[in-house]
């Protein structure tokens, strides 16, 4: 094949591929013009393509010249279809062939849900969010909280250390103490955050979760003030019938110590029970002295929760596990 046959069967397409476009009625769907416009052009352009390489070296420049202006003109033909259907229908020509783009949209996570949720009626109650570190010495974390040198829990094997003197908090109580010695009471504050402990990953434990804790301190503050304000809170976010129950418990850093039960309907078919949500305690006077107050002169109450069980009994979710999987087709049922 020489250079003027080469242009000749490349113009010889061209005309057939315009006058194909141009005879189709323009309630042919799209995609049925292009497959009879492929059937047409695509073994003759692979020809002429391929034919490139067998013309004389001097001829090349102008026969891929030629070439490029055939695929241009076909292209040009196709949309110039298009247009005449967009002017005959009033609407822009739709590929039907194209695969459909599915729809995303972002939600926040249930425990994030949970957590914005008791911020906002804390904060009715005159309380306002505090943040500290995530990495603590081991005064902020245990010493300055009434933890005893011997305690367990500041063993290697239930905690996080990055260092000699320094670990991963295994609670948001450091901030407490941190917000006291910032600020004169009275103090009310909340302290979410993330936490770490060395435990099993299970389904009802992770080894990183976050926590959420309470606390009030002024003068004159007592035991009847933590029961009044936790069980607002949970008729508020339970619901106003639920029941409530306060019984004895421990914690180094509080003084009585107690943990609150709400009656939760888990959605299993068994009805209401009492499930434990938070532990709870009148701040202990050494946490006080620590945090550099008077301990005569001002007293406080604290609480703490894992919003990711909280999670569970408002959502009826039976293994923690699926709160860290990421799968989206579990988060989407919580989307808003």
């Amino acid at each position: 094949m020489n250079l003027s046959e080469y242009l000749a069967q490349a113009n010889a397409l061209a005309d057939e591929c315009r006058a194909l476009l141009a005879g189709l009625d323009v309630a042919t769907r799209l995609d049925t013009a292009k497959g009879q416009l492929n059937a047409l052009k695509d073994d003759r352009l692979a020809a002429l393509q391929g034919g490139l390489r067998a013309l004389p070296a001097e001829d090349r420049r102008a026969a891929g010249g030629a070439f490029n202006t055939l695929k241009l003109s076909i292209q040009e033909a196709l949309d110039a279809f298009a247009q005449r259907q967009s002017a005959a229908t009033g609407t822009t020509a739709i590929d039907a062939t194209m695969p459909a783009r599915g729809v995303w949209r972002g939600s926040l996570h249930p425990v994030t849900l949970v957590i914005d949720e008791i911020c906002e009626i804390f904060r009715e109650l005159g309380f306002t969010v505090a943040l500290g570190p995530e990495a603590e010495t081991e005064w902020y974390n245990f010493g300055a909280l009434n933890f005893p040198p011997d305690h367990p829990a500041m063993e290697l094997h239930d905690t996080l250390y990055l260092g000699e003197d320094t670990l991963l908090r295994t609670h948001t109580s450091p901030v407490q103490v941190r917000t006291l010695q910032r600020y004169a009471p009275p103090v009310r504050v909340l302290a979410p955050g993330q936490v770490y402990r060395r435990d099993f990953f299970d389904a009802t434990h992770a080894p990183a979760f976050m926590q959420l804790e309470g606390l009030a301190v002024d003068e004159g503050v007592s035991f009847v003030d933590l029961k009044a304000t936790l069980a607002e809170f949970a008729r508020r976010f339970y619901g106003a019938t639920r029941r409530v129950r306060f019984g004895p418990s421990y914690f180094p850093f509080v003084e009585p110590g107690a943990q609150m039960d709400v009656e939760v309907d888990l959605g299993d078919g068994k009805g209401l029970r009492w499930v434990e949500i938070l532990g709870c305690g009148m701040v202990h006077p050494n946490v006080i002295e620590a945090a550099g107050l008077d301990s005569e002169k001002y007293t406080g109450w604290a609480f703490g929760m894992g919003p990711a069980r909280i999670a569970m009994s408002r959502y009826g979710i039976n293994d923690i596990r699926v709160l860290y999987d990421s799968d989206v087709r579990f988060l989407e049922q919580f989307a808003r």
